[in-house]
């Protein structure tokens, strides 16, 4: 009952014990708790079915004296109940009442109404009650605890990377960002190669980006998502540094304005995502192959084997991982292009890393995605560019 931090932790441990794990708790989200195998019910199915009840909830008027003698009375016989939340969310009175009549076989506080209770608490004294004092939090172990993931959590935030516990930010628990972590990294490369392909990126205004998935909406938090894309639209064109922070707001100062769609697919929702599109409408492009049909830069991309890539650029698809940096050349489709380039690339010592082309139709135009581990200078991109089949390139660096 409960299902933040501690209560999500708990689960885990009960899962790993081999316990069906059922959760309560009207502000969760259904994708963090199936990313650890939880169902989420409602409070009188939880109370009902349970055969162990674990507390992690604050005291609140809602939940004050949650646990009373209505509750009790629909739980089932033998029920086993854990509190280290707070004291006040079990009527005490009530809980000695089911005690006594075999509702529940035992309980384990280590909370309680009046801290410290009275030496003469009938709660306290009952042989069928574990207590221990309230103050986990100031043993040694858990002081050094939290020392270390606060350093942990500073210098994750000083790399760039995520916060699960920021405070002027959206709440994402740590298990969805372990999740998401590899569509993060394909939402901000998608919007690094996206405003590189747009001529002069500061005229980025208008941007579009689609979410593929077979989850249901609810059970899916994009929230981690559209910041990474912020965050790859704007930082390389300036000098801000974008976060799940302030990425909202960075994205509206500069004016652009970042609009999302689901598309819903049929199919098994263990993935939370199978593709995103990015698209940046009223622009001109310095790649004319990565416009689509409707006139936008569009790029698209998926994650495979945990790897981001690229899978779509304009109405070409292709099938790169986003990895070091890419060019794309848009060629007239005919035999020894793959070599020709190629051989550019090698002649000036430059590691390609790998190599995809794809195609509207035979014989007619092809664009060759290649990724290379070095960036090549300005005269092997212009010898790339001087092939006579080749009819534009762009090279982009993630």
């Amino acid at each position: 009952m409960g299902f933040g931090k501690v209560g999500s932790e708990v689960a885990r441990r009960a899962k790993g014990l081999g316990m069906n794990v059922i959760a309560h708790d009207p502000y969760a989200a259904a994708d963090r708790a199936r990313a650890i195998g939880v169902e989420l019910v409602g409070f009188e199915e939880a109370i009902a079915t349970a055969d162990f009840i674990s507390l992690h909830m604050p005291l609140t008027p809602a939940t004050n004296k949650m646990l009373n003698d209505e509750t009790f009375a629909k739980m089932k016989k033998g029920v086993r109940i854990v509190n280290v939340a707070r004291g006040g969310v079990i009527d005490e009175d009530a809980l000695v009442r089911a005690l006594d009549s075999g509702i529940v076989a035992q309980a384990a506080l280590d909370v309680f109404t009046v801290e410290p209770p009275p030496k003469d608490s009938k709660l306290i004294m009952h042989e069928k009650v574990t207590a221990t004092p309230h103050l986990g939090a100031s043993t040694m172990e858990a002081q050094e605890g939290v020392a270390i993931e606060i350093a942990e959590a500073v210098v994750g935030a000083l790399k760039g990377e995520l916060a699960s516990t920021a405070v002027n930010a959206p709440m994402v628990p740590s298990e969805v960002l372990t999740e998401l972590k590899p569509y993060v990294d394909l939402a901000e490369k998608l919007g690094r190669l996206a405003v590189q392909l747009v001529a002069g990126g500061s005229g980025v205004k208008t941007v579009k980006v689609t979410y593929a998935s077979a989850r249901a909406p609810d059970d899916l938090d994009t929230r981690v998502l559209r910041a990474m894309i912020t965050k790859g639209l704007i930082e390389p064109i300036s000098s801000v540094f974008v976060n799940l922070v302030n990425a909202d707001f960075t994205a509206k100062q500069r004016g652009i304005r970042i609009t999302e769609e689901r598309v819903i697919l049929d199919g098994s929702p263990e993935s939370p995502v199978e593709f995103i599109q990015v698209q940046i409408a009223n622009v001109e492009s310095r790649f004319a192959s990565a416009i689509s049909d409707s006139g936008d830069i569009k790029v698209e991309g998926r994650v495979k084997d945990g790897i981001p890539h690229l899978t779509k650029v304009g109405s070409f698809e292709v099938d790169v991982s986003l990895e070091g940096s890419i060019i794309l050349c848009r060629q007239v489709d005919q035999p020894g292009m793959i070599g020709k380039v190629g051989s550019v690339l090698g002649e000036e010592n430059v590691n390609v890393s790998f190599m995809s082309v794809g195609r509207i139709a035979p014989r007619k135009h092809a664009v060759m995605a290649i990724g290379v581990d070095e960036q090549p200078s300005k005269e092997t991109l212009k010898k790339i560019g001087d092939i006579p089949a080749v009819e534009e390139f762009v090279f982009l660096k993630l």
